[in-house]
């Protein structure tokens, strides 16, 4: 692809020549990395297929940034890179590309899981990203490990799970134990993800839309305080409190 090989080409010389791209080293360019997605995502939930095409790009910039420095130590190249990907894609999918037969989604997810497992992993918790955001670490987990059995039956048992692990917490507070409330809020998050997948929400997604609700929310009571020539820094929590309900029933 012609404007493929000119954004190597581009890169390459950004690296040679450009006094910001050529002290970047894998490690500062991780964050930027992770900014990328997020940033992709965003023009997803906006449905801005403009600002996808150009967040997609950045994206496979960083692809490509990290590629040539690794082929500057003598690491890897970009060929390899795609080379290594080919290979994978075609070794995880034997019912295109060889014998197997799967007739659904979930037996292709199966499949997959099996040939994870036959490529050398110790774990079926192996090659879950340490980065990953707590939630979706959490969920990703749970689901692994679900798919081997370790799970509950029903819905019910986890929600009184739930509740225990809430007891807990309440006991860790009352006790003045720092280190014991910690570890016993992590489990009542824990176990409210397991819950969630046994109502079939998202809880990365559904934490999202609340927050994103809430800013939303006290930002109309910024609006309004301001209209009303008010510091909000000098405004009651009982004045905010009825302009949050006057938001709560626009949004």
């Amino acid at each position: 692809m012609v404007e493929f090989d000119e954004f190597i080409a581009i890169m390459k010389r950004l690296r040679k020549e450009c006094p910001w791209d050529k002290e970047q080293t894998h490690e500062t360019l991780k964050k930027h990395f992770v900014e990328e997605a997020y940033e992709a995502l965003d023009a997803i939930d906006r449905k801005n297929f403009d600002d996808l095409k150009a967040e997609l790009g950045d994206v496979a910039l960083q692809v490509v940034f990290h590629s040539i420095i690794a082929e500057e130590e003598n690491k890897f190249t970009i060929e390899e890179v795609f080379a290594a990907i080919n290979e994978k894609l075609i070794r995880r999918h034997p019912h295109i590309y060889g014998n197997a037969v799967v007739n659904s989604g979930s037996e292709q997810i199966a499949l997959w899981d099996k040939i994870k497992m036959s490529e050398g992993r110790n774990s079926v918790l192996e090659g879950i990203p340490k980065h990953y955001p707590a939630l979706m670490k959490a969920e990703k987990v749970q689901r692994k490990a679900a798919k081997v059995g370790f799970e509950w039956k029903k819905k019910e048992e986890v929600w009184k799970k739930v509740e225990e692990e809430l007891s807990e917490l309440h006991a860790a507070i009352a006790s003045g134990d720092k280190e014991q409330t910690h570890e016993e809020f992590g489990d009542v998050l824990f176990s409210l993800v397991n819950y969630a997948r046994f109502i079939d929400v998202d809880p990365e997604e559904s934490l999202h839309t609340t927050v994103q609700k809430f800013s939303t929310r006290f930002q109309y009571i910024e609006k309004k305080l301001s209209e009303q020539g008010k510091d909000i820094h000098q405004t009651s929590l009982e004045e905010m409190d009825a302009l949050w309900n006057g938001a709560k029933e626009k949004t």
